[in-house]
C-alpha cells in the first residue's frame, strides 16, 4: 500500500502515540477504578470518558482558532490553553 501522500512527520507520530497512551491509561483506570457519573459545572452527568472527549474536541477548536487568529505565531500558546481547558474540565465538569 502506497502511503507516500500522507505527511507522516515525527510530530504526527508523537501525537498519535500520545493519544494511544491516553486511551490506554483511561482504559486501565476504568478497569481498576470503575467510573461513576459526576455532575459538575455543565449541569449534566459526565464520566471521565466524556470529559476526555470534551477536552480533545476543545483542544482541536482552540488550535484551529489559534491558527486562524495568530497566523504564524508558535502553537505553544494554543497547547497551553488546551492543557488549561483539560485541567478545568477534569476538575470541575
Amino acid at each position: 500500500m502506497n502511503l507516500s501522500w500522507m505527511a507522516w512527520t515525527w510530530q504526527t507520530a508523537l501525537f498519535f502515540a500520545l493519544l494511544f497512551c491516553v486511551l490506554a491509561a483511561m482504559t486501565t483506570l476504568a478497569a481498576l477504578r470503575p467510573e461513576r457519573d459526576r455532575i459538575g459545572m455543565l449541569g449534566l452527568p459526565t464520566t471521565r470518558g466524556d470529559r476526555l472527549f470534551l477536552t480533545l474536541l476543545g483542544a482541536a477548536f482552540i488550535h484551529l482558532g489559534w491558527l486562524a487568529l495568530a497566523g504564524e505565531a508558535p502553537l505553544w500558546g494554543a497547547s497551553i490553553l488546551s492543557l488549561l481547558l483539560g485541567v478545568i474540565l477534569f476538575r470541575w465538569a
